[in-house]
């Protein structure tokens, strides 16, 4: 008996020692996506234009790096912190631990190289050498073309200064350790013609990244099997607001939809006529930045309801508002 607790002891250990090896390792060893590039964007009038109508309106990097104006409907833009970070998401919304968007304009990210921002923006990896958790999908930046990045970049550098000190994020165990292994080398792709509006719709929904709130998630990440098929949580003291289903399939997605349909439900928000609604602090409000999506231009709108309507239906029903019993 003595003999096999000994060897019980000796395997415990060796297990422990494993263990603390392998998280020595995670910690110190990655994230490993390689240096930052010696780069120097030009700043042209046609990239800077590009990098605003996309940062705006498609990979919308203001939505998370401002603030919004939650008293009216799906959170408008508020004046006064543009780019200027602090927006935060944390257990509450089902995250694993307390996340900030960081202060992206020269008083945030001033100092960066272009080769820095660009490494942290298409690999997950800081100026730093630390891990970003991917709630920036960096992960389909990667996988744009170059020159779009850059022009995001070329626009990011244009911001104002917003004087806002940012707190450092504080993961939960063990994604604390596992964030390390989350970055990947980039892949980059070259922009397909508008002609192919298949090949431009993948391309423009990876952009705009829709799957990573049209899924159900779990900590923070999708569950495979359950990509555009909607049901992430946004959970508020008020209740729970849901992503929609944007899978074709008839009856619980969007199949019914023409394109004009689509597009139209995206553009009554840029429409002259359109007033904002005010949202009381007892009702549920859309997560959803229509205001900003609306500005997409209705090609890329129609490209996008192009592919989305070739994916395969998932039969999903998702309850999209459900007010708290408290």
């Amino acid at each position: 008996m003595k003999k096999a607790l000994k060897i019980l002891g000796i395997l415990l250990g060796v297990l422990i020692i494993a263990v603390f090896a392998g998280i020595t390792y995670v910690k110190t060893a990655l994230p490993n996506t390689g240096e930052p590039e010696a780069l120097t964007i030009e700043r042209t009038p046609a990239r800077i234009a590009r990098g605003e109508y996309l940062a705006h309106h498609v990979t919308v990097c203001m939505d998370c790096h401002s603030t919004r104006d939650w008293t009216k409907f799906a959170g408008p833009l508020a004046e006064g912190n543009l780019g200027g970070g602090g927006e935060i998401f944390d257990p509450n919304q089902g995250f694993p631990g307390t996340i900030y968007a960081r202060n992206i304009t020269p008083s945030g990210i001033g100092s960066w190289t272009d080769g820095e921002v660009f490494r942290a923006v298409t690999t997950g990896v800081s100026r730093d050498g630390s891990p970003l958790f991917p709630l920036m999908p960096y992960h389909n930046y990667g996988q744009m073309d170059k020159e779009d990045i850059y022009s995001i970049i070329a626009y990011v550098r244009t911001l104002k200064p917003v004087d806002r000190k940012i707190p450092a994020p504080a993961l939960d165990f063990p994604v604390n350790v596992l964030v390390n292994t989350m970055p990947s080398p980039a892949q980059f792709v070259t922009k397909p013609d508008t002609s192919d509006i298949l090949a431009y719709g993948k391309y423009m929904i990876n952009a705009a990244s829709c799957v990573e709130c049209h899924s159900q998630t779990d900590k923070g990440a999708k569950i495979p099997g359950t990509e555009f098929g909607g049901g992430m949580e946004f959970k508020s003291p008020v209740g729970t607001v849901r992503s929609a289903n944007i899978t074709p399939d008839q009856e619980t997605g969007i199949g019914k939809w023409s394109k004009e349909a689509f597009v139209n439900r995206f553009k009554v928000y840029a429409d002259s006529n359109y007033k904002l609604a005010p949202v009381s602090p007892t009702e549920l409000n859309s997560p959803m930045p229509w205001h900003m999506y609306a500005g997409m231009k209705k090609y890329d709108l129609e490209a996008i309801h192009a592919y989305l309507s070739s994916l395969a239906p998932k039969k999903h029903l998702v309850v999209k508002y459900e007010k708290s019993n408290i």
